[in-house]
């Protein structure tokens, strides 16, 4: 049996200001973006560069008590992962790029991670898994 997770839900305020957060601020890349007439709301997919794996479904919130969880998908924990060929390369461009980090990169035992925010408060960790790391060749 093969499956896999093909997209995660990310609650947005606004489809536009996410994409634009995410594809100039993080390099992320616009798969598709169509309109869904029927329930008038669109269909925004991105995914970080190089990537062939999971993607993001950008989640316009449409009801009251969707838009309570915008920036809080995790309880306050973090709550994506976004992996890297090269630490330092991408956290000096985020932080270039005023990404707000809240916890400064650290060497585990798992590689080097470092926590930021994306523009709604959502935690995420940049990582570089090290060569040990179970992951570390399939992602």
């Amino acid at each position: 049996m093969r499956q896999s997770i093909v997209h995660i839900a990310l609650v947005v305020r606004d489809y536009d200001e996410a994409i634009e957060f995410y594809t100039k601020k993080l390099n992320f890349e616009l798969i598709e973006d169509s309109y869904q007439p029927e329930q008038d709301k669109r269909w925004v997919v991105i995914s970080p560069p190089g990537s062939n794996g999971t993607t993001l479904l950008l989640a316009r919130a449409s009801k009251p008590e969707q838009k309570a969880f915008i920036g809080n998908q995790a309880g306050g924990r973090v709550f994506l992962f976004l992996n890297t060929d090269e630490f330092s390369r991408d956290y000096n461009e985020m932080i270039a790029k005023g990404i707000k980090f809240i916890r400064e990169p650290k060497e585990q035992e798992y590689g080097m991670v470092a926590v930021f925010e994306d523009l709604y408060g959502n935690r995420w960790d940049l990582l570089q898994l090290n060569g040990s790391h179970p992951l570390a060749n399939r992602v």
